[in-house]
């Protein structure tokens, strides 16, 4: 019975952004009726093994910035500015309903990651989140829209809210700090100011991908994600560079990757 009660106070909080009726730009819903249950993975991990995210002054495009919108009946103004921000209220976590799908600004989704989801913040952005009932802290990077609650503040990743020790439980008390950058604010709703993404290759090997990704992170400021898919010949990890400014920053960037041995690469929406 303990446990049968535990497992329903951790679906009960970590499942607080399906189903409903989403008219956000550029946001693909799951089909109405879809009811996939949100919880924890199979692979359990230890608090040490999430690294807090490292702040970065990425620009703040229009992608994953749409203001106003509304969700389920309510709606939403994007905060003109980040600077001083710090809130308390609740916390609740997400994990594998969502892993392996766009955020609200296109990244990947990845369960064991750093990640946070908010209803207002300017995205992407960088805030420390301390656990008012244990004191634990992290810094978490803000790419995502929600908990769409009255009653919650801030949604964090599977790997988030163990870290911040809160996972079993589903919910906490949290204070919620942005993290000061001086990144560029571009939210022009022109083409050149939309977020776009370099695709480097597919590996067969989830190990290949990753070594191209650690590869990669000594050349380019930008977000490199692993992310699977599938495919006719099975499971392949493709390894994408992004989102990026605009159509002059990839560019550069695939020039950058040409000089360094790089080629063929290929620009994604």
């Amino acid at each position: 019975m303990l446990l049968v009660g535990l497992l329903a106070l951790v679906l009960a909080g970590c499942a607080t952004r399906g189903p409903g009726v989403v008219t956000v730009p550029g946001e693909s819903p799951a089909a109405p009726g879809a009811q996939i249950k949100d919880g924890a993975p199979p692979r359990t991990i230890h608090p040490d093994d999430v690294l807090d995210a490292v702040p970065r002054p990425d620009p703040i495009l229009i992608v994953g910035n749409f203001s106003p919108y509304t969700v389920n009946g309510e709606t939403y103004e994007v905060l003109s500015s980040l600077a001083n921000y710090r809130e308390r209220g609740i916390a609740s976590w997400y994990g594998t309903k969502f892993d392996g799908q766009k955020t609200s600004n296109g990244e990947i989704f990845d369960l064991y990651a750093a990640s946070a989801a908010h209803k207002t913040l300017p995205i992407p952005c960088y805030a420390r989140v301390t656990n008012l009932a244990n004191g634990r802290s992290m810094i978490v990077r803000v790419n995502d829209r929600g908990p769409f609650h009255s009653d919650r503040l801030i949604d964090l990743s599977y790997g988030a809210a163990v870290k911040l020790g809160f996972m079993e439980v589903g919910t906490a008390p949290v204070e919620v700090e942005v993290i000061n950058l001086a990144g560029i604010d571009d939210r022009r709703s022109n083409p050149a100011g939309h977020y776009r993404f370099v695709q480097l290759g597919a590996f067969g090997s989830e190990s290949a991908a990753q070594r191209l990704r650690i590869e990669l992170a000594a050349l380019v400021t930008s977000p490199i994600a692993v992310s699977p898919v599938e495919s006719g010949a099975g499971r392949l990890y493709r390894v994408r560079i992004g989102p990026v400014a605009a159509n002059e920053d990839i560019l550069q960037l695939q020039q950058r990757l040409e000089a360094s041995g790089y080629s063929g690469t290929q620009l994604l929406p």
